[in-house]
């Protein structure tokens, strides 16, 4: 039996999708490609690091780790000579704002603005220390709009989570590639999903496998040994207890009320498609 989720992941489930909505949502992708970037993996890297300005291949690989380091290359720095960090941010907020006011159920302004307070609230005492993308977007200045405000609230805090998700994994003694085989090793993300979006080849992904074999963290048939789900349960709880900051700002209470506005808008995502499920994410249906 699975363990009760924590306050801290019920909290990232259900605002996971919003955010989301920016890798699924036609919109972001088409407005990369009007400002000249080439492929969806170019729009992808621009768009989420833009708030640190015109970074290079070998910074933009360690803050996202999990993707095979040529597959990052591929999209930076190149990026940065069809168009500026500053346009692909710009742009990348006002498709967001489009796509999340087509795809949102229609649950009224007064309940968006309940749940953007909470959010921008909890985004208040989330600590940086060591999470550079979570730092760089709470610089972003709020939107004047309240899906936009929704959005960048809900970007700083799965950013938050993710950044605390890296410290975990590296303390632990992990690749990137090495914490996603464990993760597909759960169950929760096909192998294809994983290795296809993240870019790692056949080679590297059984080299890594390998390795875990022989620290005794899977079976030779790439399933987790009693030690590799000790990890991966250790990883999943460490990550959780680094998302505390914004669980302690808000209290229990809070925390539970923003799950409440939050979980009819990630189901909706969810059950009409827009967010698949699964997904390399790894989030589920809240």
């Amino acid at each position: 039996m699975s363990p009760t989720p924590t306050l801290a992941r019920r909290f990232w489930e259900a605002i996971e999708p919003v955010h989301a909505v920016a890798y699924f949502a036609p919109e972001p992708a088409e407005a990369a490609r009007a400002l000249g970037l080439i492929g969806w993996w170019m729009g992808y890297f621009a768009g989420r690091l833009a708030p640190l300005g015109p970074v290079r291949a070998p910074e933009a690989s360690a803050l996202c780790f999990a993707f095979a380091p040529a597959r990052v290359a591929r999209a930076l720095p190149d990026a940065w000579a069809y168009t500026t960090p500053e346009k692909v941010l710009d742009t990348r907020l006002g498709a967001v704002e489009t796509a999340l006011s087509r795809v949102l159920p229609p649950v009224g302004t007064r309940h968006l603005e309940q749940l953007t307070d909470l959010l921008e609230t909890a985004v208040e005492d989330c600590g940086h220390e060591g999470r550079a993308l979570a730092a760089a977007w709470s610089g972003v200045p709020r939107p004047d709009g309240v899906l936009g405000r929704l959005w960048l609230a809900s970007t700083v805090l799965r950013e938050h989570r993710g950044d605390g998700h890296v410290i975990a994994v590296a303390h632990a003694g992990l690749t990137g590639l090495e914490a996603g085989l464990t993760h597909a090793a759960t169950g929760n993300v096909p192998r294809e999903l994983l290795q296809s979006t993240r870019g790692w080849t056949d080679a590297q992904w059984e080299t890594a496998r390998r390795r875990l074999v022989a620290k005794g963290l899977l079976d030779r048939d790439s399933r987790l040994t009693r030690s590799g789900g000790t990890l991966r349960r250790d990883l999943e709880h460490a990550t959780d207890r680094l998302a505390a900051d914004p669980v302690t700002r808000l209290g229990a209470a809070g925390v539970e009320e923003a799950i409440r506005l939050a979980t009819p808008l990630a189901r909706h995502l969810v059950d009409r498609g827009v967010i698949p499920v699964p997904n390399p994410i790894g989030a589920p249906r809240p």
